[in-house]
This record gives structure tokens, sequence and C-alpha cells, in this order.
């Protein structure tokens, strides 16, 4: 019997030792202890032993099996590793080498220009200002002296929510909220970048735009003021030859109101396409607060005045960057806004 369990014993190494990786390993430890394996059928014997035999022979067994299991344990483990090192070895990177270089993104360029007009403004004393894109027909309209029917309201195909709220048509309602929330009735000076809507959708007009508006409220306020400023800005964002043209025009909430033209950036005034051969583009809207505008919102007319003017941001950044088609602006696509990388 001891020969018998030494014969298995040694068969069982030489299974282990000759298993090539896991699975021959896990094959040779179900053919040795298995249910039907060969420890488990020499234990099965026992039966046929002699009592006084047992102990001995159950010892012998299990010396065997206790072997058995150790040393399945001892190649597996072998193999478990040479597993993990090969997985370390094929994910091993080289960390001396130079990194690959991350594309980074860049200003878009409606934003480029909004931060220019703010730091522009802002080193002039200005405050930057901000209000609701849902507005009231009151502070879109009413209180910009655009009462109920006024023909005015034509001119701004809006978008109404109720029969009293609308997306704001432009961003001068918050120069009314302005007004009427200064309750020490001082002096203002505010300019207000921010998105307006109105039912346009074509290659050079937006349902949804930008604009910046400015407003001047102080004592003694006049023409010279609004064209000094202007002349500042437009230089400053279309260059140092830019020329500026005033023509009369007519706004609601100023009076005398003007449309205020800038000498082409493109031929230099001479006339070309993109000025239709005038060598003048229409840019912005000015003019001087309108008395009643100033009235309702609660400040003395014969004591103060003040000027306005309003551009679209959209239409700036055409010009200023040459951008063909409004479009462009909001289609996010990154053949167009990567052109503005090298610009950082």
């Amino acid at each position: 019997m001891d020969n018998r369990i030494e014969e298995i014993r040694k068969k069982a190494l030489k299974q282990i030792e000759e298993a090539k990786n896991l699975q021959n390993l896990e094959l040779a430890r179900i053919k040795l202890l298995g249910r039907k394996g060969e420890i488990t059928a020499l234990m099965k014997t026992m039966k046929d032993i002699p009592k006084e035999k047992r102990p001995e022979f159950g010892e012998l067994v299990n010396q065997a099996k206790n072997q058995i299991i150790s040393d399945i344990a001892k190649k597996e483990e072998k193999y478990k590793q040479e597993l993990i090192n090969k997985k370390l070895e094929s994910e091993r990177i080289d960390v001396t080498l130079p990194s690959s270089k991350v594309k980074r993104g860049s200003k878009h360029p409606l934003n480029r220009v909004i931060e220019e007009i703010e730091d522009l403004f802002v080193s002039m004393g200005y405050d930057v200002m901000e209000g609701p894109e849902l507005e009231t027909d009151e502070y879109n309209f009413e209180r910009l002296n655009l009462p109920q029917g006024h023909p005015a309201r034509d001119m701004q195909d809006s978008f109404y929510i109720t029969t009293e709220h609308l997306l704001r048509t432009q961003t001068s309602a918050v120069q009314a909220r302005t007004l009427l929330g200064n309750k020490e009735k001082g002096p203002i000076r505010e300019i207000v970048p921010g998105k307006t809507y109105r039912r346009e959708d074509d290659a050079t007009h937006s349902h949804q735009f930008n604009q910046v508006e400015a407003l001047v409220v102080d004592k003694d306020i006049s023409f010279a003021d609004l064209k000094g400023t202007l002349e500042i800005f437009m230089k400053h964002m279309l260059g140092e030859n830019t020329e500026l043209r005033f023509r009369p025009s007519y706004f609601p909430f100023t009076e005398p109101s003007y449309e205020v033209d800038v000498s082409c950036f493109k031929c230099n005034g001479k006339g070309c396409n993109l000025c239709k051969k005038t060598g003048w583009i229409e840019l912005l809207g000015a003019g001087i607060v309108h008395p009643n505008v100033l009235k309702m919102n609660g400040y003395d007319p014969d004591e103060y005045s003040g000027f306005a003017f309003g551009t679209g941001l959209d239409r700036l950044a055409m010009f200023k960057y040459g951008i063909t088609d409004i479009r462009l602006l909001y289609e996010n696509d990154v053949r167009f806004l990567s052109q503005f990388d090298r610009m950082d």
C-alpha cells in the first residue's frame, strides 16, 4: 500500500512538472484531486484496509495529498506571476520620451471682441452691466419711448412668450433698468454686452445675435462727447485710420439720432465689393438720450443729458476678422474656429 501511495505521488509530481500553462495545471489538479481523481479513489479504498492500519494509511494519503496541493499552488503562482510580468512588459512606457502635443483650444471670435470692448471701456471708467434675456414689454419698449401701438415696434420682429414677456430685441432694455434703479439719480456710465433676439435669419443676420449698448448720463453731456467716444471705440477695434461718418436717422429713445458709418477697412475708403463701392460701412446707431426716456425713468431732462449707442457684436467681429457669413460664428466648426488659434 505504501508503494502504491508513493507511486501516485511521483506520478503526480511528474504531471505537475509537465504542465506548460495554467490550463494544463488545472487538468492535472482535477485528475489527481477531483471527485474522480486518483487521490480521491485511493481514499475510497480505506474500507478494505484492516482497522488497525487505517490511521497510518489515512496519514500517508493526506501527506501525499498536501504535497500535491502545495506543488500545484507553487506552480500556479509561478505561471500567474509570469502572466503579470508579461502584461507589465507589454504596457511599459518610456517616461523619458517627449509627450505628444495636446491641441489647445482658442477663444471664440465673439468672446475676443466682447473682452476687448469690455477692457477698453472699463479703462475709460465704464461699468459692465447685464440684464435678463427674457424681458418685459415695459422695459424692452415702453420705458424706451415706444408705447403700445408705436409704429417703430414694427422695425423689430419680436419673439413674444406672453403678451407681457418677450425675448429682448435690444440690450437697451438694461438702460431703462439702470436709470430707474439708480435711486440717487447720479451720473451713469455703462456698457451692456449680451444676447438679443429677432426673427431674422440669413447670411448677415441671425435670430439670435449679440449687441453691446453704451449709456452715459450726466450734466452737460453733448454730441461732442458721443463723437469722441465713438472715435476712440472704432479706432481701437478697426484701426487708427478708421474714420466716422454721422447720418441723421430715427430711434425712438434718442433725439437727435444718427446712423454711424465707418470707413471701409478693406479698401481704406476707396470703394470695393465689401462697402458696395461707397467707401463706407454702416456699423452702429447712436444719439442723444431722448428727454422722454430720462423723464419716465426718474431723471430731470432739464438737469441731465446723455448719449447712447449700440452695435452688433457679431457684425463687428465679422468686420474685424473678415468673416463673410454670420452663421459661421454659431456652427462650432472646428475648421473655422482653429483659424483663431494663432492669434493667442
